[in-house]
Parts: C-alpha cells; structure tokens; sequence
C-alpha cells in the first residue's frame, strides 16, 4: 500500500511518531513512511463487542465482514452456526420483531434480584461460610443502587419540573428582554436585582414558587447546561425516566423481550439487526461502535476522512451494549460467535463495576486464547487505580489470584501533552490490571450518518492496540497470540515523565508506575520486532 499524504499533526495526532515528530502517537504514520513490504495476508477480522454499528458509513462501508457462508434473508442458517441470516455479524440484544433492547438493568440490579432471596434482612454473621463473598457482592451492589437512585432521581425530578416550567419561564421573561438572546450576566443581574428587593424571596424559593428572581435563576442554570434547548431537555428527560424506571428498576427485566433462556448460555436468541435506528427523543446508538472501528478500519486509500490501521481490516460487529450493563452472557456469547466464525483479534470496548457470570466470560476468553485470538479491552473511563476497584469484563478476579488467560490486554488512555497532564485525567490505570497505554484523548474518528467526530475515552485507545494487532498478524500470521501480546507489551514508547493521578491530580508519580508495561504502544517499532521474530524462526 502507498504511504499516506503527511497527515495534520492535530487532527491526527494519535498517529505520529514522538522520536521524529516531538508528537506522543503511535507511529502508525512512520511504519507506512517507512515499509516496503505487502502483507502476507489478504484480510484479516477484527471483531467489536460493542452497540450497533453505522455499517453504511463511507468509510466503513467496504470494511465490514460479510459472512462468505450464509445466504441473505431467506430465514434459514446456511452455514449451521447457529445464527440464521447473520451476514454482517449479529445483535445478541435483538428481539423477534427485528428491533432491539435500548434499555438494560444495571448489572448491580441484576446482583441484587438474583441474591435477594437468599441475603436480604441478613447480616454477615448470618450468611453461610461458603457464601459470603456473594452476600459481600450483594451489599456493595445495594450501595451502588442507593447511591444511583438517590442521583438519578435528582436528575429527574429536575428535568420534570424543567419540562414543565421552561415554558412559562420564556414567555414571562419577555417583558424584560424583548428576545430570547440575552445573555447569562442578563440573567444574573436579573436574579440579583429581584432577590435583593424582594423579602420573600427565600420563603417562595422554600415553596417552589417561582417569582421573576427565580425564572431569571433557573434559565440561567439552563443556559449554562443547555437546558434552555427544549428538544435537549426532553432527550435528557427520557434518559433519566429510563434510567430510574428501566435501568435502576429491580423489577424491570431486558431479557423478557429478548426472549432468551438468561440462565444458561445458547446460541441463536437474538437477531442480526446490527445497525442502529432513531428512537425519538434519543439519539442512535450506534455512534460508540462507529467511532471505535472508525480507528480501526477507517479508509486509508482516499486522501480525506479519517485512516484506519489497513483496508485489509474486515469489522465483525458484534452488538451487546445498550443504555445500562451488558450481560456477562451476551459478551461470552459474542466472544464465542467472533472466534468460530474467524476473528482473529477482538476489541471491548465495554466495561461495567459488577459482574454476575464472571465464570461465562472466563470460559469464553480461555476458548479464544485455544483459538490463538487476541483480546483487547478498555481500562474504564472513572479515573481510579482498577487494582482496589474491579472494572469487568479483565483477566483475572480481583481475589489475588493469577491471571486466567495470556491473550488479554487491558489499555489506558494518554493525551497529547507530553507533561504532568500526558495520562487522560478519565482513565483508569493500574501497574497489575492495566497492560499499556494508548491515545484516547481528542481522536478525530467517525460517527453515524456519515459524520465524524473528535472524542475522547478508552474506549479509542483500545482500538489502537487492536488495530496494531491486526496488522501484526497481517504481515507475519504465523505468530502466536503470546507473541502478539508481547511484541506491543515490549516495543511500546516510553516517557520519563511524572504525571498527575487521574483519582488524586496533587499527587505526581512516574508515568511507567501506571501500567503493566510502563508505555504507549507503537506500531513502528512492534512491527520491527515481529520482523525479527519471523526472521529468526526460517
């Protein structure tokens, strides 16, 4: 493949190389400079375990894996995989009427319906020996919930009575700005003048009376947060009623309009509906799963958009995630599916604080490492050390025992800025449960429709990692998983640099402390190892 016209150094950052270009990339921009050979193979498929995907998008529209054994539409599973009509890879949360499941139960909620029989009005003392680690589960989940609901219903109760007041408040505030204009000092001046010689005003305030003080208030809460948007109030209303009544609700239960046996693992429950559609008042979820193969397989071989690591990368989207947790069932069941229908590297870009079946997903990941196929997953988004707080779907259980497999790699996200600020102030980190670094922060990348976007989170770093795995086994396919795995482990870019806490920015540590590896992934040089490695064997 030709190398690429030099790309712009901020849009495009995350592939520049720091020894040329003084930029903390990941050399994908020098490895294409620089190569002269052609890749062994001719395509290569790298699984997401993500949200539906915008599939038609231009530039992933001629990435996307078509399974070559199964006929379109005529309801009948040709190649006996156990999934009838999956061509484009398949949603484990689709129902029989073609939709899908927006809304899931946190899995916490799922803790607590599941244990709540057996544990509740229980203390510790009370529980049998043999299940205390699950009663201990049960009471951390309990918390969660409490505090979830208690924030949750804030929020709600907010955009209620913003729902319902927005109005009144516009059209009162027009006998004192002829326009809907003015500004948020307007507002203050406003607020002040009013509350200043008015003294009532505390007690109306106390009985949720709203007087010209307190409209000025609360438009200028709504301008600040864009609450003034009546159309974005109504999305953040029907995400908080979501939230408290379907993700938040014990008695709310996803998986009854999925129609699943939710109590063993199977094949075939759900449909192959991966791409997203517009629910009113809620944006498409497709937008996560678009972005992240956008950094994988966006199109290199035109001159605009965004550039993916090869066009021989083929995405084999695989929909778990909705507005809530995924199903410890739903990601075993897409590792399964990914690695017997020939994924060969699979990015997770998922992550959740509980986990239910933590014995399903390790059974899958163990099946893939027989398989010699890669995991990547994204070290969480909450700015904590994953060593004291567990973050799943990981290799191991936060019980001090080993790890379960040797085909996981864990990334964190680091940003630009080579100094104190360089590790995203989002990420997680860990020097046990996170294995390398990669750029997370401001990665111009796709969004559905057609459009693209500059966003943030581990969820764009893990792409990095898998989309330098898969031009490793691009160009030298005979390697191991465990080599794969070690060659980015051991070639990434170091930095002898102290840098904030993401849980603590007054406190300062090396940025080595903060990963397995201690470095950022580089495709230049994992490649030159892998050269070495395949060299040494003839």
């Amino acid at each position: 493949m030709a190398p690429k016209p030099l790309l712009d150094s901020v849009m495009y950052w995350h592939h520049k190389d720091y020894e040329l270009d003084k930029i903390p990339g990941i050399s994908l921009e020098r490895f294409y400079a620089e190569n002269t050979q052609k890749p062994k193979q001719k395509t290569i498929i790298v699984a997401t375990i993500d949200t539906q995907i915008d599939k038609n998008h231009s530039e992933l529209k001629n990435a996307i894996w078509t399974n070559p054994n199964e006929l379109p539409d005529n309801g009948i599973d040709d190649d006996h995989n156990g999934y009838i009509d999956d061509i484009h890879g398949w949603n484990f949360l689709g129902n029989k009427g073609g939709g899908y499941v927006v809304w899931t139960n946190y899995e916490h909620i799922r803790i607590i319906r599941n244990y709540q029989k057996i544990f509740k009005g229980k203390t510790l003392e009370q529980v049998d020996e043999k299940l205390k680690s699950e009663f201990l589960e049960y009471q951390r989940a309990i918390k969660f919930y409490k505090d979830d609901s208690i924030k949750n219903n804030i929020y709600l109760t907010t955009f209620k009575f913003l729902k319902e007041k927005l109005p009144i408040i516009k059209d009162s505030l027009k006998k004192y700005f002829k326009h809907e204009n003015y500004t948020q000092n307007q507002l203050d001046s406003l607020f002040k003048k009013y509350k200043t010689d008015d003294k009532n005003f505390r007690q109306r305030r106390l009985n949720n009376q709203m007087d010209i003080a307190s409209m000025a208030l609360y438009m200028y809460v709504a301008k600040l947060n864009k609450y003034d948007n009546y159309d974005y109030l109504l999305d953040r209303l029907v995400k908080y009623d979501s939230l408290v009544n379907k993700s938040l609700n014990i008695d709310f239960n996803e998986r009854l309009s999925i129609g699943d046996n939710f109590d063993i693992l199977e094949k075939g429950y759900g449909n192959n509906n991966c791409i997203g559609i517009k629910i009113p008042n809620h944006s498409p979820y497709n937008d996560h799963n678009t972005e992240v193969s956008g950094v994988i397989a966006g199109l290199r071989s035109d001159n605009s958009g965004v550039y993916g690591f090869s066009d021989q990368i083929k995405i084999m989207p695989l929909a778990i995630s909705a507005e809530g947790d995924d199903h410890d069932k739903d990601i075993a069941m897409a590792i399964y599916y990914a690695v017997d229908n020939g994924a060969k590297v699979i990015n997770m870009s998922i992550g959740k604080y509980f986990s239910l079946h933590k014995d399903w997903v390790f059974e899958a990941m163990k099946y893939a490492e027989k398989h010699n196929v890669l995991l990547v997953g994204a070290a969480g988004n909450e700015s904590t050390n994953r060593d004291t707080d567990p973050y799943y779907p990981n290799d191991q259980s936060f019980d001090g025992s080993p790890e379960v497999v040797s085909n996981y790699i864990c990334v964190g996200s680091v940003s630009r800025k080579v100094d104190e600020n360089f590790v995203s102030s989002f990420s997680n980190y860990s020097n046990k449960n996170v294995d390398i670094f990669a750029p997370g922060d401001d990665i111009y990348t796709i969004k559905s429709e057609n459009n693209f976007v500059t966003d943030g989170g581990t969820s764009l770093a893990a792409p990095m990692v898998s989309g330098t795995a898969a031009l490793l086994w691009l160009y030298y396919p005979s390697l191991t998983v465990q080599q794969v795995k070690e060659i980015i482990l051991t070639t990434g870019t170091t930095y002898e640099i102290e840098v904030k806490l993401p849980d603590n920015p007054e406190t300062k540590t090396a940025f080595s402390n903060l990963s397995k590896s201690g470095s950022v992934v580089n495709v230049y040089k994992a490649m030159q190892k892998a050269k070495e490695i395949v060299a040494k064997k003839k």
